[in-house]
């Protein structure tokens, strides 16, 4: 007889540049005055810090 364990899924959050939903686990974070970003990997935390170089026009 197989037994059924009650399996909890990860908390997950979306991150912060293509949204994609990943374990809080696995997200890179940038902690920022009152919040937290969560990135899914290097790429998109470059792409985010790069986007926040751009000077306003």
């Amino acid at each position: 007889m197989i037994e059924h364990k009650n399996l909890v899924e990860p908390e997950r959050v979306s991150c912060a540049v293509c949204f994609k939903e990943i374990p809080i686990s696995e997200a890179k974070s940038v902690k920022a005055t009152d919040y937290i970003m969560y990135y899914c990997g290097l790429d998109c935390y470059d792409k985010w810090s790069k986007q926040e170089e751009k000077p306003e026009q």
